[in-house]
């Protein structure tokens, strides 16, 4: 399609027919042959000192070239992996940072820490000669839960960290809200575990370099969700390295979700190890390493009071919870449970008083840090379920409970008791239109049809809400050439059709087809500056200071096209890719302009990050009473994201979140053993995760309120399916399961937990 394309219109994305026909530039398949091996030997062991590690035999097996180990990247210095994110406890006390090195000195914290570096010329040697490498641990008893970690007299993950707590982190106005409580008719409460994740995206983490001797220069290609954050962070604060002295390339990358953003120990090493050997290296990690390396995220522990007034109206909020932040501090951790809790608790609801206490604890359990939702899913299932809850016990069904509280357009925008402003949204008519798109007026009927086959039917809904945020640190560039524009973002595409969303963009303010636009990202040498890509902001970010740019294109050709056609700028409009002095035939094509003198467009970003998308989901299951066994069998998604870009790219995402979230429903749950600390679920052998034909044809409707945020009126939407189906999936199960007097449980909501509850009501 050789023409212009507008704002809204369903465009094909541009980068399946490259990922289609086996082109697609994803870091494995990029890497050279000739690159060295690199293998992480990592401890089996939760808990551990280090005693010594005999590397002679190691070294002298055929192939090998080198193995490092603490020992070697402390002489270096090597500094610690940061946060960049931080919470506070009421005493104003930042969070509690121990150190995080690519190696640990002296002992192990996880099963998964590296204990050394082994760099072969084939994989094959280097496993071999890891086989020889002689390590003595002295294993030292483990914490792997929280109520393990906070439990008095508990083995200590870090010295630093006294009682294994990293920090006590409130939010809210607990006198108001002990107010609220006590003036209340009915008081429902609720306590959950929601289970701890592992992304498993189609793409494991990978990395290879080369050393340039004439630049002196480190280059590092790998799957990331941003180049520029890495960079800064690794020159800065973990390598003590000349920003032009390292750089960092991302092209392809088969997935994200979060765990590709923090910077990592292996792509640390590798950098390290690089300008130390003067070679270039590769490392891909397998699945089961995936499982003991990559961030995990939602392992929390939580109890919820709402209070209700005798007309049922919401008063207030209490949550008293508990998180495992792991054995280290990931990149933004501090801030994933807690103030990703915080943003959404008051869901699309009137709740005027609300308080939070989070006790945040280490343990010997691989670190948690963002998923697709960060903090969010796990929040609204406490709410929404805590909702159902309150409803039956009042004797209100729970969609007549949500219609009594759900916000109004004219309260917009909106206050929350946690003290987040949610920007513009119109919650009734997205409610009612979910569930009439859900036909909830012929689920009776269909709930009788499956009795009459001796199944159990329910029907559950999620009011749901996204917070937006990432790094605003944008400088976008729009280069004209004669054949093409150019335009650089600083955001990082891993699957969500960046290519095409930004051309669009851009493609609508210029005019000219979306074919002569070509977007580059994921290169410290030609982006100026960027944040990356999380929290569900990457068209509000670079889709917006793209735009801006296209708007200076303007401003710019039309001096330039003024001085070539011998006019004034004044007497100069732009249309349809053609600069035209107004009232004659003269004028000047955009590439023609460009052809005669190369020239663009920038802007920084200029807007606010922060947006507020909502939804509901209704969602429809039948039981197997005999087997426990789900069928899933109707989902709806009606989402509010203000201006949709890509109707067809909106749909994906919104599908691609469902599924995220019904795995985090249903079956996905990382389990360790609580004495050894051993991961239990490391493979795909153990690790469910959800297939094609655990879900139905997923029904998705739209409504648009703009967000007064950003001047193209966007919002994010990339995590706000996830963040609402785990609980919409449990309301539906509870539903069909409530005849039978069981109130609660928690995910995954397997078939045998299914068929135990079953059993023992009866």
């Amino acid at each position: 399609m050789n023409t212009p394309v507008k704002i809204g219109q369903p465009l094909t994305r541009r980068e399946d027919q490259r990922f289609l026909t086996g082109r697609g530039r994803y870091t494995e398949n990029t890497a050279p042959r000739e690159a060295l091996a690199v293998l992480f030997v990592r401890s089996p062991h939760a808990h551990a000192r280090i005693v010594g590690i005999d590397k002679v035999e190691a070294l002298a097996a055929p192939g090998v070239v080198a193995i490092y180990t603490a020992e070697d990247t402390a002489a270096d210095k090597l500094g610690h992996l940061p946060c960049i994110s931080e919470i506070k406890d009421a005493a104003g006390n930042r969070h509690i940072e121990p150190p995080h090195l690519p190696m640990p000195v002296g002992k192990v914290r996880h099963v998964g820490d590296i204990a050394a570096m082994v760099i072969a010329e084939s994989l094959d040697q280097a496993r071999d000669a890891a086989e020889l490498l002689a390590i003595d641990y002295e294993p030292l008893p483990a914490v792997v839960t929280v109520a393990q970690a906070l439990a008095p007299g508990a083995p200590l993950v870090h010295d630093e960290a006294p009682g294994n707590l990293m920090c006590r982190w409130p939010r809210g106005d607990a006198a108001a809200t002990d107010a609220a409580f006590a003036k209340a008719t009915h008081v429902s409460r609720l306590s959950i575990r929601s289970p701890r994740q592992v992304v498993h995206y189609m793409e494991t983490r990978a990395a290879w370099s080369a050393y340039d001797a004439a630049e002196d220069l480190v280059t590092v290609t790998f799957g990331s969700q941003g180049v520029q954050i890495p960079h800064r962070l690794l020159c800065e604060r973990v390598l003590d390295l000349a920003r032009d002295k390292l750089r960092l390339i991302t092209q392809d990358v088969g997935g994200g979700f979060g765990p590709k953003y923090p910077i990592s120990a292996e792509s640390a090493l590798i950098a390290w190890a690089t300008r130390k050997l003067k070679r270039g290296l590769r490392w891909s990690a397998d699945r089961a390493e995936h499982a003991l390396s990559d961030s995990h995220s939602r392992d929390l522990v939580a109890t919820a009071e709402l209070a209700l007034d005798a007309d049922g109206r919401f008063l207030g909020v209490r949550v008293k919870a508990e998180a495992n932040f792991g054995a280290y501090l990931s990149m933004f951790a501090p801030s994933i449970p807690t103030t990703g809790l915080a943003k959404v608790m008051s869901g699309l609801y009137r709740i005027p008083a609300m308080h939070i206490l989070f006790d945040c604890a280490f343990t010997n359990t691989v670190p948690v840090d963002a998923i697709r939702g960060a903090g969010k899913p796990e929040a609204l299932f406490l709410l929404e379920r805590l909702i159902d809850i309150a409803a039956h016990e009042t004797g209100r069904t729970p969609a007549d409970l949500r219609r009594l509280n759900l916000l109004r357009p004219d309260e917009m925008p909106y206050r929350a008791a946690t003290g987040y402003t949610y920007d513009a949204a119109d919650c009734p008519a997205l409610f009612e239109k979910s569930l009439a798109t859900a036909d909830q007026a012929g689920f009776a009927a269909r709930r009788a049809a499956s009795a009459a086959r001796g199944k159990l039917r329910g029907l559950g809904f999620a009011c749901h809400l996204h917070g937006t945020g990432g790094i605003a640190d944008e400088h976008a560039v729009i280069q004209v050439t004669p054949q093409r524009l150019i335009a650089h973002a600083g955001t990082q595409s891993q699957g969500q059709g960046h290519e095409t969303t930004f051309a669009q963009v851009i493609a609508g303010t210029l005019g000219v087809p979306v074919e002569r636009i070509e977007v580059r990202q994921g290169d410290t040498r030609t982006i100026p500056h960027g944040g990356g890509t999380g929290g569900s902001s990457s068209t509000i970010i670079s889709g917006t200071t793209l735009k801006r740019a296209a708007d200076v294109v303007i401003r710019r050709g039309r001096d330039l096209a003024a001085e070539r056609l011998e006019t004034a700028p004044a007497d100069i409009a732009y249309r349809d890719g053609q600069f035209e002095v107004v009232g004659t035939d003269r004028r000047v094509g955009l590439f023609e302009l460009a052809a005669w003198k190369p020239f663009e467009g920038d802007a920084e970003f200029a807007d606010k990050i922060e947006t507020f998308p909502t939804a509901v989901m209704v969602c429809e299951v039948e039981i197997d009473s005999d087997t426990g066994a789900i069928g899933l069998d109707r989902v709806t998604e009606v989402v509010d994201c203000g201006v949709v870009v890509n109707p067809r790219l909106l749909a994906g995402q919104l599908h691609g979140g469902i599924a995220h979230g019904v795995g985090n429903a249903l079956m996905e749950e990382a389990r360790y053993d609580e004495e050894t600390g051993q991961l239990l679920s490391a493979t795909l052998m153990d690790y469910a995760l959800p297939r094609a034909d655990d879900l139905p044809s997923l029904e998705t409707a739209t409504i648009a309120t703009p967000s007064p945020n950003n001047f193209m009126g966007v919002k994010g939407v990339g995590e706000l399916p996830t963040n609402g189906a785990p609980a919409a999936v449990a309301n539906a199960v509870m539903d069909a399961l409530r005849p039978f007097g069981i109130r609660h449980l928690d995910m995954p909501l397997t078939p045998e937990k299914i068929w135990q509850a079953l059993a023992g009501s009866r």
